[in-house]
């Protein structure tokens, strides 16, 4: 920490030279040969004295520094300790000094905790001391030493920042001008309407060096809507940035905003992310609808059979039910439909999420943010206070947040997360390997359940096809759906001509049998646990992906696109 210094430099200062001259002679860092020979060239030429002796070899710069420090009580800064250049460029372009006369003079400020933190290339300049004294009255200022070096590196570092300001100062205006134009606005609002009337999660603005594109995720499945001359690119990606609330003349650092919206009679909440790249800002935006309306299990895609064993864990009392499933699987649906099933007015549901997608009814829903601290792991230790039954965790990521979740279940509380894994007996090695004891495991998860999304055929164009040829491998599985309805894609105006047309879920459940348990418990390889769970008759991904392709939701190319086969046999 610096030394508090109110007003002006001190007095003591003034005679700094002799002072220095006598003490680096007692501590035998330089002769009176030396101070004599410097004082003189510091007569003839000027300049500090400290550098003199260091111009001579009669001294190092740290050895100085170290002297210095001694000295005036100043503390060194050393590379890893200077500030943010942007950060000093913010504090000092708002000061009403000259921020051109404070670098020729190789003077940097910044402000921190209240206080002014100044670094200047000579501590005892009296004009610099001076005119902060002036300029900051009594507020306390905290001065520092650095090498030369230092000082000019950061000194050229806060003058890059200033000329990138004064550019996109400029650009800044131009831009203003272009994104309040009718066309651009125009143009941003249509993709934002054609993107919710065509059911899009995504919409995905890439420029690249002749062009941009515009793309949209429809049913997990990107399409490109839009090919327009880069040119038409910095109005369109600044109008959508303004509208998020992003900073349009930063193109060098990500951001993050959100738009909030009614489209097509449908309240939006947009989020909305931006990366810089090679030829400019890469956007994404999610859409997600504010009121969705309330899915049922039936209406996901659900087997009778796995609504009735999923019911069944969600009726426990304590425990953890997981799904598992890569981003974009319907992860976060599946546990949404779970909370509508459960609210009855007579347990406390409390989420913890990052984002909140949806908002529930009677449910309390909390927004983590890990960038001020607010944790999964805190949140969860907050409400764990708040007398919960259920609660939700948008995902289980770290060790912290696993034994919150695994100490909740044991005691007394029904626990539903999701887990990043490939299927649903990974979950149990996956929650080992970050750190859970075996035992714990086995004897607080109730049930995992694995999860895809296909796309569902266009009601309007799908044609009847033949039972597909299924391996030998497949042939039990085959015998059991080979004399289904079996359809192909065609494509039509409805389904923009992909065949397709709104997505279902494909879904494997494992509830945790007591002989299971005992593989988990002494961490049996997962092709044990897998031959285990198909030795009790529950089905894969795959088989049911199959079952809903029999029945003509579906096509065989759609299951086997997405279905992890070489997990199944």
């Amino acid at each position: 920490m610096g030394v508090p210094w109110i007003g002006a430099f001190p007095l003591v200062f003034r005679g700094v030279a002799m002072r220095l001259g006598e003490r680096l002679v007692r501590a035998g860092l330089v002769t009176e040969d030396d101070v004599q020979r410097a004082l003189g060239l510091q007569q003839q030429a000027g300049g500090r004295l400290g550098s003199i002796f260091i111009r001579m070899g009669a001294l190092s710069e740290d050895a100085l520094l170290v002297v210095l420090h001694e000295q005036l009580g100043l503390p060194v800064l050393d590379g890893a300790g200077m500030p943010v250049p942007s950060t000093a460029y913010a504090f000092m372009s708002g000061l009403p000094l000259r921020l051109g006369w404070l670098l020729d003079n190789n003077v940097v400020l910044w402000e921190e905790a209240g206080r002014v933190h100044v670094l200047a290339k000579d501590p005892n300049d009296s004009r610099i001391g001076d005119l902060l004294g002036y300029t900051f009255g009594d507020r306390e200022l905290v001065r520092y030493l650095a090498r030369a070096q230092d000082v000019d590196t950061l000194v050229d570092q806060v003058r890059r920042e200033s000329a990138v300001s004064d550019l996109f100062r400029d650009d800044r205006q131009t831009l203003k001008s272009l994104i309040e134009e009718a066309p651009v606005v125009e143009l941003v609002n249509n993709l934002l309407a054609q993107a919710v009337d065509s059911g899009a999660s995504d919409i995905h603005v890439e420029p690249e060096e002749t062009r941009f594109t515009v793309r949209m995720r429809v049913d997990g499945v990107l399409h490109t809507r839009m090919v327009q001359p880069y040119e038409r690119y910095p109005a369109i990606g600044s109008r959508i940035k303004l509208i998020a609330g992003l900073d349009i003349a930063e193109k060098r650092l990500p951001q993050d905003g959100r738009i909030t919206l009614r489209l097509s009679g449908k309240d939006m909440d947009i989020r909305v992310s931006t990366a810089p790249g090679v030829f400019g800002e890469s956007i994404v935006m999610r859409l997600l609808p504010k009121n969705r309306g309330a899915l049922s299990l039936g209406s996901l895609g659900f087997e009778s059979d796995h609504i009735e064993l999923l019911r069944q864990w969600l009726a426990f009392p304590n425990g953890i039910v997981l799904v598992t499933g890569p981003t974009g699987s319907g992860k976060s649906t599946t546990l949404y439909s779970a909370l509508e099933e459960m609210r009855d007015g007579s347990n406390k549901i409390i989420t913890v999420e990052d984002p909140v997608e949806y908002q529930v009814p009677g449910v309390t829903q909390i927004q983590a943010h890990a960038e001020i601290g607010y944790t999964f792991a805190r949140a969860l230790r907050a409400i764990l206070r708040q007398d919960p039954d259920t609660i939700m965790i948008g995902e289980i990521r770290d060790l912290d947040t696993a034994q919150i979740a695994i100490q909740s279940a044991l005691t007394g509380h029904l626990v539903l997360s999701t887990l990043h894994t490939n299927d649903a007996v990974s979950a149990f090695t996956r929650l080992i390997d970050m750190g859970l004891e075996p035992f714990l495991v086995a004897a607080s998860v109730r049930g995992v359940q694995a999860q895809r999304l296909v796309r569902k055929l266009c009601g309007h164009c799908a044609v009847r096809d033949e039972a597909p040829a299924l391996p030998a491998a497949w042939q039990a599985m085959g015998r059991r759906v080979a004399e289904g309805d079996w359809k192909r894609a065609c494509g039509c105006a409805h389904c923009h001509q992909t065949g397709y047309r709104g997505r279902m879920g494909i879904y494997e459940l494992v509830p945790l049998s007591a002989s299971l348990q005992q593989l988990v418990n002494r961490q049996a390889p997962l092709q044990e646990m897998k031959a285990l769970i198909k030795g009790q008759g529950h089905r894969g991904l795959l088989e049911d992906g199959l079952i809903k392709a029999s029945k003509g939701l579906t096509s065989i190319e759609e299951v086997m696109r997405v279905a992890c086969v070489e997990q199944e046999f």
